[in-house]
């Protein structure tokens, strides 16, 4: 027979997690639970959905990659006119979602947005692939587009125009840093009764930890 939605569910039984086996500082035990993701070795583990809205609170989401943390935040890079360029520039606050299904695990992240130094945009940018800069620049993102060829088109004319030249960074794409005000921690357990810790940010080196109900 045939399941349907509601029949569809896994009981998560892999392990639990407890406040005695947490670090204090957040960012400590996300480099904990990021490694183990990498050791697990899945699939893209630093793809994250990323939430942001409009002033008058409608939403969007979309996956994204996170391209580098440490305590001052998480960072991703993106075209500063696409949609989530915008809303984020209207209204500086974001969410993200890490879901790494084989180890039953999920992190949420909220917190404000700010700009990476021109430094770090730079530096990035340079370490892409050739065909990727390009594409910074051939790509007018979440613009209307004719067609697929359009695009192909504009890439091609940046290959002659670039061959064998340093490809500048686009004035409007470069790296945003989430800092998070929250960081919760979520760990799949049986009948649906999973575990669920909370960091709260205090003040800029201080976090309260508490357990939510699942």
């Amino acid at each position: 027979m045939e399941k349907t939605l509601a029949d569809l569910r896994k009981d998560y039984t892999l392990q639990g997690l407890s406040e005695n086996d947490i670090d204090p500082n957040p960012f400590i035990q996300f480099q904990k639970w990021f490694d183990q993701a990498l050791d697990a070795q899945l699939p893209e583990p630093n793809a994250m959905a990323v939430a942001t809205a409009t002033p008058d609170g409608k939403p969007s989401a979309r996956m994204v990659l996170l391209k580098d943390f440490d305590e001052r935040g998480f960072v991703f890079f993106t075209n500063y006119n696409s949609q989530k360029g915008q809303e984020l520039a209207e209204n500086p606050q974001a969410a993200l979602v890490f879901w790494w299904a084989e180890l039953e695990r999920q992190v949420r992240i909220a917190g404000y947005v700010e700009k990476v130094s021109e430094q770090e945009s730079d530096e990035y940018f340079q370490s892409r692939p050739f065909n990727s800069r390009l594409g910074a620049w051939a790509s007018h993102q979440s613009e209307v587009i004719a067609s697929r060829e359009e695009l192909e088109q504009r890439l091609q004319a940046l290959q002659a125009k670039y061959e064998n030249q340093d490809i500048p960074r686009p004035p409007y794409w470069g790296g945003l840093r989430v800092i998070p005000t929250e960081i919760e921690f979520w760990q799949g357990r049986p009948s649906r009764l999973h575990d669920r810790l909370l960091y709260t940010r205090l003040n800029e080196h201080s976090w309260k930890i508490e357990r939510l109900s699942p």
